[in-house]
């Protein structure tokens, strides 16, 4: 067991939409990411994904709708629901899902990450 210090983890890294896996529990990850800027429309076939807002603001993206979440805010998209994350400014956010899920789900993206750092 080993007590974990999210802000410390959050310290480790700089760039954005590159999650690095925290701790994984039953099959699932926990998983801390800084986001700015645009990332790509995508959804998860087979999981829900859970967003958590450490730091700043972030708007989620739907098709017609616009969710925005701010520090201490939480969202769960269910699986399949096209989503497209937005942080007009850096953002960090704590993200808990499967650990089968894809970064960016079916869609190929300069963006996307295949294989998830430990830290």
């Amino acid at each position: 067991m080993e007590v974990i210090n999210v802000k410390k983890k959050f310290e480790l890294f700089d760039d954005h939409w590159s999650p690095r896996i925290i701790t994984s529990l039953n099959g699932q990850d926990v998983k801390i990411a800084k986001v700015q800027g645009e990332f790509v429309w995508h959804d998860h076939a087979n999981e829900d994904e859970l967003f958590y807002i450490i730091k700043g603001s972030l708007e989620i993206h739907f098709e017609g709708s616009i969710k925005t979440l701010q520090t201490g805010d939480m969202l769960t998209i269910p699986k399949g629901v096209s989503h497209k994350p937005v942080a007009k400014e850096e953002c960090w956010l704590l993200l808990f899902e499967p650990q089968s899920t894809k970064h960016t789900g079916e869609v190929q993206d300069e963006l996307t990450v295949s294989t998830y750092q430990k830290i």
